[in-house]
């Protein structure tokens, strides 16, 4: 199955709650994952908390062009649930 975004919604820090197109709802944290050239400046809460759903991409993105690929944030959003 592809996995894709449909909802997205900045919840507070780091933390965004994410919708995918098999129902299933989230809550991933990308503190760790904001490093290298494109991630370094949404270590400031203000620009992180900019992020959108890109319709085209499918997935989270922020006005600077950085964005994640959905597979990965699903992984992220699931990966402590015990079923």
């Amino acid at each position: 199955m592809f996995i894709y975004i449909i909802e997205a919604k900045y919840l507070h820090d780091y933390e965004v709650e994410l919708k995918f197109n098999d129902g299933k709802k989230g809550v991933v944290n990308l503190e760790n994952e904001l490093y290298g050239t494109m991630f370094e400046p949404l270590k400031d809460k203000k620009v992180f908390a900019s992020v959108k759903l890109d319709k085209d991409l499918d997935t989270i993105a922020w006005e600077n062009g950085a964005d994640l690929a959905p597979e990965f944030l699903y992984y992220e959003s699931f990966k402590n649930d015990k079923t």
